[in-house]
C-alpha cells in the first residue's frame, strides 16, 4: 500500500483545495412583481418567464 513518504506543505495543500470555496447563489428579480427569483426559473409569485405566462397560478380573490 502506498504511504506518502513526506508530509504535505500547507502551501500544496492550499493549491489542491483552491477550487473547493463556495459559489454564492445568484438572485435575479422578476421584471413583473420585483420577487427574488433564481435563474432560468419560473417566478413562483406570478408566473412570469421569458415575457410571457408560462403557468396560470389560481387567483387568491377567487377562494381556493
Amino acid at each position: 500500500m502506498a504511504v506518502p513518504k513526506r508530509r504535505t506543505s500547507n502551501s500544496r495543500q492550499g493549491h489542491r483545495r483552491s477550487h473547493h470555496r463556495l459559489v454564492a447563489v445568484q438572485i435575479q428579480y422578476c421584471p413583473r412583481c420585483n420577487e427574488p427569483v433564481l435563474p432560468h426559473r419560473v417566478c413562483s409569485n406570478c408566473g412570469f418567464y421569458q415575457g410571457r405566462d408560462a403557468i396560470q397560478l389560481p387567483d387568491e380573490k377567487q377562494g381556493k
